[in-house]
């Protein structure tokens, strides 16, 4: 079948959806259909047989200069402007503005694609797809961004960054909206299918749980791992990811024991997190680590005594399933999804509750004082993603999903 699959913004290393994008889309080419992805920046990393076709924003997000003020000469059409308008005032239009700028890119592609993919774009303009495509439309939502903003405010006191926070997220009314009108919706996990009908107001008939896969680069280490090191992957300065939590408790190991915490993320200068370094006086025993390639990323999670998930909320959590295929022992917050891919407490992983700084240093503790069942907790994780998590089958049972829509297209349009 011919697949379109669309994503405002879709580099692996800007999050869950680059990864989806990327290795769902190699798979769908092994198994013999054509696929061509429409993205704005940052653009994806694509595998052989993958087409792309760019749908350029302002990219107003930029490194080195987010936020930036475009050149007049930039400026193409009322799509830019309304863009630029909204970062101004403190929105994040990306998601209005890629879905109204696909619209026009496919209305012109008519009759080309048996099917469009939605990775969690939820724009308005993807409501007006069927119409001017003639193909059906099936959407990835891998966890509503509710969780986001109302993790972010209960993080803030501050009256305008409240406001601002609000502004930020402005785009979840929109999103709402068509989520609800969605023909049929995939996720990565029972806690996102729950949530997504809770908080979008989605009939849980129409949602369909889908497993992520784990690349099979990921493999146990063929090396030592390094004695006393703590890893954990997490965008440091989102408030969803429990970064400050784990600061906390190792500030609080590294009193009694020859540690090291590495977190594989970069974080805002002068932001939270370093703040927080600084004022925990651990500086010299954390280390960040960015911008590596998988080889490097697969050989710094296997070189980890134990890896920390402390996120307040994940709709699936990809990098705890990566860990868990390098043999990497867990302790993970009892939170959205994680539970759902470590498996029961203490086969995989310890499970503490979300936000506790008490709990995760204890069991932290117990991971580090137990080189055994550090062992026996990694072969289990990895088995288990050798029964649950392959990019293969999610290929084939998102294939099955293609074909229900485009039955039901059919059936709704008398073919």
């Amino acid at each position: 079948m011919r697949i379109a699959m669309l994503s405002y913004r879709s580099k692996p290393h800007v999050g869950g959806q680059g990864v989806y994008v990327r290795h769902l889309t190699r798979e769908l080419v092994r198994l013999g259909h054509s696929v061509e992805v429409f993205s704005g920046q940052p653009y994806p990393v694509l595998d052989e047989g993958v087409l792309l076709t760019e749908v350029p924003s302002l990219d107003l997000y930029r490194e080195p200069d987010p936020f930036r003020v475009p050149r007049l000469s930039e400026f193409r059409d009322l799509v830019d402007v309304q863009e630029f308008a909204i970062m101004c005032l403190a929105g994040f239009p990306e998601p209005r503005t890629f879905s109204k700028r696909v619209r026009t890119v496919l209305a012109e592609r008519a009759g080309d694609f048996d099917v469009l993919h939605d990775n969690q774009v939820l724009g308005h303009g993807m409501l007006d797809l069927e119409k001017v495509t003639g193909a059906p439309l099936m959407t990835t939502i891998h966890h509503p961004i509710t969780f986001d903003r109302r993790i972010d405010l209960s993080q803030t006191r501050n009256l305008w960054r409240r406001v601002t926070l609000n502004r930020w997220y402005g785009f979840l009314r929109m999103q709402k909206h068509v989520a609800r009108r969605a023909r049929w919706i995939l996720t990565p996990s029972e806690a996102s299918k729950r949530d997504i009908a809770a908080d979008f107001g989605v009939d849980p008939a129409r949602m369909q749980v889908i497993l992520l896969g784990v690349e099979e680069s990921f493999v146990p280490p063929t090396e030592p791992r390094v004695p006393g090191r703590i890893l954990a992957m997490a965008s440091a300065d989102a408030p969803m990811k429990g970064v400050s939590t784990l600061l906390e408790a190792f500030a609080k190991l590294r009193t009694e024991r020859d540690v090291e915490l590495v977190l594989v993320t970069k974080p805002a200068q002068g932001g939270k997190t370093e703040r927080l370094i600084e004022r925990l006086g651990i500086k010299d025993s954390v280390r960040f680590v960015s911008g590596i390639s998988d080889a490097e990323l697969v050989e710094l999670m296997g070189s980890a005594e134990v890896a920390c998930v402390p996120s307040l909320y994940e709709g699936f959590s990809l990098p705890t399933a990566e860990l868990m295929a390098c043999a990497t022992p867990l302790v993970v917050s009892r939170a959205g999804a994680i539970p759902e891919v470590v498996g029961p407490d203490g086969l995989c992983a310890d499970q503490v509750t979300p936000g506790d700084v008490g709990e995760l240093l204890t069991a932290i503790e117990k991971m580090l004082d137990d080189p055994e069942r550090r062992a026996r907790m990694g072969a289990a994780g990895r088995a288990r993603v050798e029964e649950l998590f392959s990019w293969h089958a999610v290929a084939v049972q998102v294939a099955g999903a293609y074909e229900k829509v485009m039955a039901d297209f059919a059936a709704e349009r008398g073919n």
